[in-house]
């Protein structure tokens, strides 16, 4: 037995579409206010966290591919 699901209607979609644009459009808004100093205390907090997220061994894994590219900069640049 198949279930049919309920489909949306060309007004139903653009409303959507419309919605989540406005969604965007103000979380884009609060971030542009947020003062460098909270922003770096969400990221001290984030990073704190590493650990407990599990996110320990997806950040080493990336950590070489970015030491290479600041070498890369600093050879290109004399610094």
């Amino acid at each position: 037995m198949s279930v049919k699901k309920p489909r949306m209607t060309k007004a139903e979609g653009r409303a959507f579409v419309a919605r989540w644009k406005r969604v965007h459009e103000a979380e884009r808004e609060e971030l542009r206010r947020t003062p460098p100093e909270v922003k770096l205390r969400q990221l001290a907090a984030l990073m704190a966290s590493v650990e407990q997220l599990g996110w320990s061994e997806a950040l080493a894994a990336g950590e070489e591919v970015v030491r290479e590219r600041w070498k890369r900069l600093r050879k290109a640049y004399g610094v």
